[in-house]
């Protein structure tokens, strides 16, 4: 017993290690490994806990009469409530493998919280800041490195720029606050790691964050310039006066600042409500909030705030084709738990706001200003396990040592005491579903990649294999198998390795459409991997029906299902023979269902390039010149479009617009060859030999064998880079 209680604070403090852990043989190294490893910490806390509580250890039960400690719990109850009652509890607490933020996570957390409120002393908080001044520095200098190496935002160790962001607009305050009682040469290297953090936030170019702290720091001279004292008292007035100054210049300049090619300052500038990303965001903010006053009190559950995002999905307004958050936590919260969700996850902030107000001590200002940074990055972002951890931690151990109360032990009775080791057993044997069988399913997942076009039977096997765990990652897997077959493989295998990974990803697809009705997404790929089925495996066409439907009913602005009916008659009418009237009617049944999708979505353009081809191969040539002008006056830019219509217009041989969304393709995608050789043909008819010769030239150091795929081309291109004739 001796044992667990010397180890027991040390069991609490490990998560701080959460941001560097990551592990390359799973699918997802940055987040899967974090979380697993997290519900497997808190199982082994909360088993010391209930071993050492038989053993008669004393803990201070008496801090927990603040009203305010129970604002976790609160919250909990009403997440299992609103989620029992919600769309489906299996996925409300398991959440998904990418995500972990799930009931069980949110469960860990708590416990966290009341088992370091119930254990800390000053000596276990500072042991946690300086544990994470050296994690967070260490993870910060890794993202500095990363942005030497490639540039382009950096997401460190936690595999995404705003991830990384969020985690360290915390951390940075935690260093500065270990830094108040360090030697003096320790101090100085603390402050130093907390400058590499914000340098770190910066060069993520994540807008939240770094605009959590400019507000955070102008609050703080804002109060320095009221209450402080002396040279403090105008020195703040004088910062005041400088960022006034600053962020006048930044507005009367932020045109020219958004091209500087410098992304951190570009992107701030570039904020606006008709750039891409911000509209966007407006656009999902204001359709979650009709959502939620859908279900103001309800709410759906954890985790499903990807049913509400289908159901508003609009391809012309949403640069992400599918979201589980909506970029906003406050709204996570509302969405998933009602507005009572919103309430304590407001009141949960707020509590460490006021407590940091309420205590005299030297870290009491970084403990508020920490609270507005995490309140303010989160209305843009969200959460993952190291930062929504280490903010609950952070404030029990601030209620922990702001409070004067004694150690208590309860006296148990006989069977409890008896039965707290027992239960504490129960709980590290849970460890084996929580954390060790989803481990082996992740790594399964990704050792079904190694081998998706090597080896499909040892793909299949060990893809079969890891889903058959029958843990939380069957939504994944559904994803993963899409991606495989309709990305990869069913254009790269023949034959019967193609029919072997088909079976597989159907499997899998056809398990997950059974079992979450309420999943467009899931509905969607089975209908397209369906579609692409191989010679050797007919389609089950009632099946291709219902995922169609389903995709449609759930989200009726995407296009990919509406297209793939589309082609269901067009393949339908082609099996009879030309001017028939079957055929007729299966071309014109594919025009109606272009033309009800565009109902749905008048202002998108691809659907009209779209009809545009078909009513071109139909042999209406003006009504395809027509929808194509539509298009073209609809155009807003996108790849998928842009193929399209350069499609389009190469097939109707009009080479002033194909070279125009020829253009835009390879400006969305630089290393799409075909598309820039297509690019230097067009170019060439259109006279423009020296722009022809031009990208020739550099194909033929990036890409010589593609020059070869057009004889006759390559001759006449060839014969005018030897006579400029």
């Amino acid at each position: 017993m001796k044992f667990i209680e010397r180890a027991f604070p040390w069991i609490l403090t490990a998560p701080v290690i959460l941001p560097v852990v990551i592990w390359g043989e799973v699918i997802y190294p940055y987040l899967v490994p974090k979380t697993l490893l997290f519900y497997a910490l808190t199982l082994v806390a909360a088993a010391a806990f209930l071993a050492l509580l038989a053993s008669g250890k004393a803990f201070f039960w008496a801090r927990l009469r603040r009203r305010e400690t129970w604002i976790p719990a609160a919250l909990l109850a009403l997440a299992y409530v609103t989620s029992y009652f919600g769309i489906d509890f299996y996925r409300s607490f398991w959440s998904i493998f990418v995500r972990g933020d799930g009931l069980l996570m949110l469960t860990c957390a708590v416990t966290s919280f009341y088992l370091v409120l119930l254990s800390a002393d000053k000596k276990f908080f500072d042991t946690l800041l300086r544990g994470v001044a050296v994690v967070a520095t260490f993870v910060a200098l890794y993202g500095i490195g990363e942005w030497f190496l490639g540039g382009g935002r950096i997401g460190s160790l936690l595999g995404n720029a705003a991830f990384f962001a969020g985690y360290l607009g915390i951390a940075f305050f935690a260093t500065l606050a270990a830094a108040q009682d360090l030697p003096r040469s320790w101090r100085d290297a603390a402050y130093f790691g907390a400058a590499l953090q914000v340098v770190a936030i910066i060069l993520s170019a994540t807008r939240g964050t770094m605009l959590a702290l400019i507000i955070a720091g102008l609050a703080y001279l804002a109060y320095a310039a009221v209450k402080g004292e002396g040279s403090k008292k105008q020195h703040a007035r004088n910062g005041l006066t400088v960022l006034v100054v600053i962020a006048g210049l930044f507005v009367g300049f932020r045109s020219e600042l958004a091209k500087i090619p410098f992304e951190p300052i570009a992107r701030v500038a570039s904020i606006s409500a008709a750039e891409t990303d911000v509209a966007s965001r407006l656009f999902i903010w204001k359709h979650m909030l009709v959502e939620v006053g859908q279900h103001p009190f309800a709410g759906v559950g954890a985790e499903h705030v990807s049913t509400l995002f289908d159901r508003f999905y609009d391809p012309t307004q949403i640069v992400e084709e599918w979201f589980d958050r909506s970029h906003n936590a406050f709204l996570d919260y509302a969405a998933q738990y009602g507005i009572g969700g919103f309430l304590l996850y407001v009141a949960l902030i707020a509590s460490f706001f006021a407590a940091a107000l309420r205590t005299r001590s030297k870290r009491t200002g970084l403990f508020a200003l920490l609270a507005i940074t995490y309140a303010v990055q989160n209305f843009f972002v969200f959460d993952t396990v190291s930062s929504f951890w280490l903010f609950l931690v952070l404030i029990a151990d601030f209620f922990a040592v702001s409070s004067n109360t004694p150690r208590s032990a309860i006296r148990l009775s006989g069977s409890v005491r008896y039965g707290a080791p027992l239960t504490a057993l129960v709980l590290l044997a849970l460890i084996v579903p929580v954390s060790v069988r989803p481990a082996l399913a992740a790594y399964d997942l990704a050792q079904a990649y190694k081998y998706q076009l090597v080896d499909v039977s040892r793909e299949a096997d060990y893809f079969l294999k890891g889903f058959n765990l029958s843990t939380y990652g069957d939504l994944e897997y559904g994803y993963e198998a899409y991606d495989m077959y309709a990305g990869t493989q069913a254009s790269s295998l023949s034959g019967e390795a193609r029919a072997q990974a088909y079976d597989a990803a159907l499997t899998v697809l056809a398990t997950d459409f059974n079992r979450y009705p309420y999943n467009a997404r899931i509905a969607l790929y089975l209908a397209h991997v369906l579609s692409l089925a191989p010679a050797e495996r007919p389609a089950d066409q009632e099946l291709l029906s219902k995922a169609l439907a389903r995709t449609i009913e759930l989200s009726p602005k995407r296009a990919q299902a509406w297209y793939i009916l589309v082609n269901l008659s067009i393949d339908d009418a082609n099996k009879h023979p030309i001017g028939s009237k079957e055929r007729i009617a299966g071309y014109k049944a594919a025009h109606n269902i272009l033309d009800k999708y565009i109902t749905f979505v008048p202002t998108s353009a691809q659907p009209y390039f779209v009809r545009a081809q078909l009513e071109y191969a139909n042999g209406d040539a003006k009504a395809a010149a027509d929808s194509a002008a539509l298009g073209k006056e609809n155009y807003a830019g996108g790849l998928e479009t842009a193929r399209r219509a350069a499609g389009y217009y190469e097939g109707i041989q009009d080479w002033k617009n194909a070279k125009f969304f020829l253009e835009e393709i390879v400006k969305l995608a630089p290393n799409d060859t075909a598309s820039l050789y297509d690019l230097a043909k067009v170019k060439y008819l259109l006279g423009d030999k020296a722009g022809a010769e031009e990208i020739v030239s550099k194909l033929r150091t990036t890409n010589p064998r593609i020059l070869e795929t057009d004889p006759n081309f390559l001759n006449a291109i060839t014969i005018y880079e030897r006579t400029g004739n």
